[in-house]
């Protein structure tokens, strides 16, 4: 059986775009390690406090967002990553027109996660 080869996404930032007083979502992809799902947001938009069966990574594409990880609160920008493992309560708001990239890993490959 032959392995499957790479894949690539040109320009996901555009594949959602920002709607006022909105929250948009869209999987962009879906593979055996995990899913990828992007986030628009007005600003001033949530979403509230939840937990997640599968350990997630959260990246910043445009905008700043204020996320909320168990006990601790970061804004966070383009260029920074946030992880949030398996059912830490965490929430996200936008603190102005944001697009974010969610990551979200399946748990057998969890533990390779992070590199270090």
């Amino acid at each position: 059986m032959d392995e499957p080869g790479m894949q690539m996404l040109d320009g996901v930032a555009d594949m959602v775009s920002i709607q006022p007083e909105a929250t948009v979502s869209r999987t962009a992809m879906r593979t055996e390690g995990g899913n990828v799902v992007l986030f628009a947001f007005d600003s001033g938009q949530e979403l509230s406090e939840h937990t997640a069966a599968m350990p997630a990574f959260i990246q910043v594409l445009r905008g700043r967002l204020l996320v909320n990880g168990g006990d601790d609160e970061r804004e966070v920008a383009p260029g920074d990553l946030v992880y949030l493992p398996t059912r830490l309560p965490h929430a996200v708001k936008a603190l102005e027109p944001s697009v974010m990239m969610l990551t979200m890993i399946t748990a057998a490959r969890a533990a390779d996660a992070i590199d270090g």
